[in-house]
């Protein structure tokens, strides 16, 4: 049974939330603090699978008891709850929250948004890979871009345009923009999947706060003696997005699907974004490993950490709540017979956008070159499709 712990500082509210939740108690051991001191003791007592706290409370408020938590649980899912639109508040919280929830939330909400975050484990069942994405903060992200960004957003005259086009050729800062602007605080009726609509809808105010309040955009430092770089990685992510985006428009997919492969595209290599970030030595290891026996990267990855770059990826990417399309792009475009689908989405431009990117590599190292799924592509009926995606230019039309 899964253990929840909702913190809040008002007794009538938390006594609605019991209320409202009564039907989950044979699935979640729901316990209710009514401070950050108190949450902190009972997690010391029994650590909680997932902490909801409210925003606003007393003595410690709802990002700094996150905070603390991701420090010291880092395995904990954090949610924040609140009706309060204070910006700088908001900005306290993003490194240590997976997802925002807007104050009232109604139980079907938390059911859903709980039941997703818990859902995760299917894909990473990994105490040390859960723990190490629950508490990353930032995604390492190209200082090239990161230079850009900020002497647009220091100049009156860039629109938020402008800085949608930017921030969307960088994979890490996209998965942040897209992370904000879907949590439920901010209440949109639909999801939103391009990130120039995201900036739209943030605001330029919120991406300055952004930018300068959190650790997206750390300097990358190359990891020795490995055969990636963040440029490599960076203009493959480019590639793929790109080629992900014609291929669904080849097969006259809505627009609603296209954009998805192309955010999945430029997000699918985000899982190795962590790993030379917070485990560079042991992904050496992994790759040297590929290198000595030719046996693929992804299955050394598993061997090593007991996850691949891909389910890692997926796993970030389901904790903060991006669209399902796009987790499933991420988790399994190596393999996407594993999703079970028989239906054209962003998996199927995805997966074989990215084997084409490889094909066509100035550099291709051989144990990173992975192979369609025929069968899988078979069963989706567009097998036949792929001479004709094999002529497309590389990187595809990015362009609308």
């Amino acid at each position: 049974m899964k253990r929840i712990l909702f913190v809040d500082d008002e007794p009538l509210v938390l006594q609605g939330l019991e209320r409202m939740l009564h039907a989950m108690r044979r699935d979640w051991d729901m316990r209710f603090a009514n401070s950050g001191a108190q949450a902190l003791q009972m997690m010391t007592e029994t650590p909680a699978d997932v902490v909801i706290s409210d925003m606003r409370m007393p003595n410690m408020n709802g990002a700094q008891l996150l905070n603390e938590i991701m420090r010291l649980f880092p395995k904990t899912v954090r949610f924040i709850l609140s009706g309060f639109a204070d910006q700088e508040m908001i900005m306290q919280c993003v490194g240590g929250t997976h997802q925002f929830l807007s104050k009232p939330c109604d139980g079907e909400t938390l059911r859903n948004v709980v039941g997703r975050a818990l859902g995760m484990d299917a894909w990473v069942n990994n105490d040390k890979i859960k723990g190490l994405v629950s508490r990353m903060e930032s995604l390492p992200s190209l200082p090239m871009l990161y230079f850009e960004i900020m002497d647009a957003l220091g100049s009156p005259e860039t629109t938020l345009d402008q800085v949608g086009a930017t921030i969307a050729q960088d994979p890490a800062m996209t998965a942040k923009m897209l992370q904000m602007v879907n949590s439920a605080f901010f209440g949109l009726r639909r999801q939103i999947i391009n990130p120039t609509e995201a900036v739209l809808q943030l605001g330029l105010e919120t991406i300055k706060s952004l930018v300068l309040g959190i650790h997206v955009f750390s300097e990358f430092e190359e990891v020795k003696d490995s055969p990636f770089s963040l440029e490599k990685l960076w203009m493959h992510s480019l590639g793929t997005a790109g080629t992900a985006r014609r291929i669904a428009q080849l097969e006259r997919q809505e627009r609603r699907i296209v954009e998805e492969a192309f955010t999945a595209g430029l997000l699918h290599d985000v899982g190795r974004l962590v790993l030379l970030a917070n485990l560079s030595k042991q992904y050496v290891e992994a790759i040297n490993q590929s290198k000595e026996t030719s046996v693929p990267l992804i299955e050394s990855e598993r061997k090593v950490f007991g996850a691949s770059h891909a389910e890692i990826g997926g796993y970030l990417l389901g904790l903060w709540g991006l669209p399902i399309p796009l987790v499933e792009a991420v988790v399994f475009h190596h393999h996407p017979h594993d999703c079970q689908s028989q239906a054209f989405t962003p998996l199927t431009a995805v997966h074989a956008a990215n084997v084409l990117e490889h094909e066509t590599a100035p550099d291709p190292l051989p144990f990173l070159r992975p192979e369609l799924d025929r069968q899988y592509l078979a069963q989706v009926g567009v097998l036949d499709h792929v001479p004709i995606w094999r002529t497309l230019p590389v990187g595809g039309d990015s362009s609308d």
